[in-house]
């Protein structure tokens, strides 16, 4: 019996599996040959970070400006609300900053005490499914001068595992076929399966391109293909 080991995560692991030749198939020919199987897709969901800052030399006032903020982003959000995945803004955080005197014309300084500030921020983190509600949303944080940044790392597929499992497939259905057109040169059959390596992994960047607004910051106007690529090292015997 074969068992089949697939690795889950999108890297460069290589799996192998080797099923040791009986007696009956000491003599048999063999032919050792790879397949590639590709899946381009578009990624449909995004993983999102936001924080919320305020400074002031009294912490209270620090932290009343985030807790106002943060009540326009709930309100702004609110009919949303429901199709942000795993949402989270309970992260926040407050700590103190020195700031050094200020220098003065001749090169010098003030002479006063480093003053000191408070720092209060929160974080909201959460997933859409449905990247129609990206720019809304981004257009929501960037009002409020909220802060964010947007990489290619937080895009993905809500279900890349079958994706990788699909390129799998096709890579050994390629490996399979391969084996069978070299067995039909030779007058003879594909036969078991002896050795099978495989390893699949993410394949090219997300592309996004990004359209300007005179009022707002970007916004992404589109996103690229991605591409999940799989290969197979086999060895057939052949009959």
């Amino acid at each position: 019996m074969i068992r089949r080991h697939f690795h889950r995560a999108l890297s460069p692991l290589l799996l192998a599996l080797l099923i040791p030749g009986g007696p009956a198939l000491a003599g048999a020919p063999e032919v050792s040959l790879s397949g590639e199987g590709q899946v381009r897709y578009i990624p449909d969901s995004a993983r999102l970070s936001f924080s919320i800052n305020a400074e002031h030399r009294d912490a209270d006032r620090a932290l009343e400006q985030v807790g106002a903020t943060m009540a326009q982003w709930r309100e702004a959000i609110s009919e949303i609300r429901n199709q942000l995945v795993d949402y989270s803004d309970a992260s926040a955080h407050l700590y103190q900053r020195r700031e050094p005197p200020r220098p003065v014309r001749d090169g010098g300084t003030s002479g006063g005490e480093p003053e000191t500030m408070a720092v209060a921020s929160q974080t909201i983190t959460f997933e859409i499914h449905d990247l129609d509600l990206l720019n809304p949303v981004l257009e929501k944080a960037q009002n409020l001068g909220m802060n964010y940044s947007l990489g290619q790392h937080q895009f993905f597929h809500s279900d890349e595992e079958k994706l990788q499992r699909d390129a799998l497939a096709a890579a050994i259905h390629n490996a399979r076929e391969r084996c069978r057109f070299a067995a039909a040169q030779l007058d003879m059959t594909c036969g078991e399966v002896k050795s099978l390596n495989l390893q699949a992994s993410g394949g090219g960047p997300v592309m996004m391109r990004m359209a300007e607004s005179s009022a707002k910051a970007d916004t992404v106007s589109e996103v690229g293909p991605r591409e999940i690529t799989a290969t197979v090292q086999a060895t057939f015997t052949m009959e």
